[in-house]
């Protein structure tokens, strides 16, 4: 499963790939902003009509630390009102098949959860 010697240590380091790539999807909501964002560039207001459980103050805060992350590019646009726009980098593209995976894993872990019988 360890594919180079940075998984082989014997705590949590920085720089190791698992908690690499934990840290980049940490955080409440921040997977629902990355998918929203896998379908393609959007615009705040547009990631709250997709997401409307998320407070604006959420989502502002999650869409910087993304933004710090490297994981999402704000993009300013011209125009009267100024518009923003938000797309994946590279990074936080690579970030899909992880998601993708999480989701199945969750999944899984759900039917076997409801498939255990009771101890008598």
């Amino acid at each position: 499963m360890v594919q180079d010697e940075r998984g082989r240590t014997g705590q949590p380091e920085p720089d190791c790939p698992v908690e690499v790539a934990l840290a980049a999807v940490a955080g409440r909501w921040t997977t629902l902003v990355l998918r929203e964002l896998m379908h393609g560039p959007q615009s705040f207001s547009s990631m709250r009509d997709r997401l409307p459980e998320i407070s604006a103050k959420v989502l502002a805060e999650r869409l910087r630390v993304l933004v710090e992350r490297d994981l999402i590019l704000r993009e300013r646009l011209g125009g009267f009102p100024v518009r923003t726009r938000y797309h994946l980098t590279a990074a936080g593209a690579a970030l899909r098949p992880l998601l993708v995976e999480l989701h199945r894993t969750g999944a899984a872990i759900e039917t076997a959860h409801e498939s255990r019988t009771p101890a008598e």
